[in-house]
């Protein structure tokens, strides 16, 4: 048995790293291309971190619908707890905060939730929006 049977192959590191690159740029076209050939949509990196998250993070609505229409889970949380939702909350992304919860995300789910970001920043229009008080 060869030592590096288990170490990932460079060709399939450095198409995730492009796979990454995709949801963070919002390049839904080509990210829906790539998971349409195969590609999972639950790929995560080495934080933890899904597609879902890195799209939500970087306010692009559309790669979040597709990701999501694609098999990915809205309230994945990453190495640190965090979920998608909390983290479109933290920066302000509406756009992105619909997209999640008309995939599915839970305002509670994840450390800091949502719910929990939402009061921490006074958003009282999005506690309104998850039933929160």
């Amino acid at each position: 048995m060869s030592e590096h049977q288990d170490a990932p192959d460079e060709d399939v590191i450095e198409l995730a790293g492009k796979i990454f690159d995709l949801a963070r740029q919002g390049e839904t076209a080509t990210l829906a291309a790539y998971l349409d050939a195969g590609v999972p949509a639950t790929l995560t990196n080495d934080r933890g971190d899904t597609l879902v998250m890195l799209a939500a993070y970087h306010g692009h609505a559309d790669a979040v619908t597709a990701l999501l229409e694609h098999g990915a889970e809205a309230d994945r949380a990453n190495d640190r707890g965090q979920t998608p939702l909390a983290g479109a909350v933290f920066k302000g992304e509406e756009a992105v905060i619909r997209a999640l919860l008309a995939g599915g995300a839970d305002p509670n789910a994840g450390t800091p939730s949502a719910v929990d970001t939402a009061r921490m920043f006074n958003k009282a229009d999005l506690l309104e929006l998850f039933g929160a008080k």
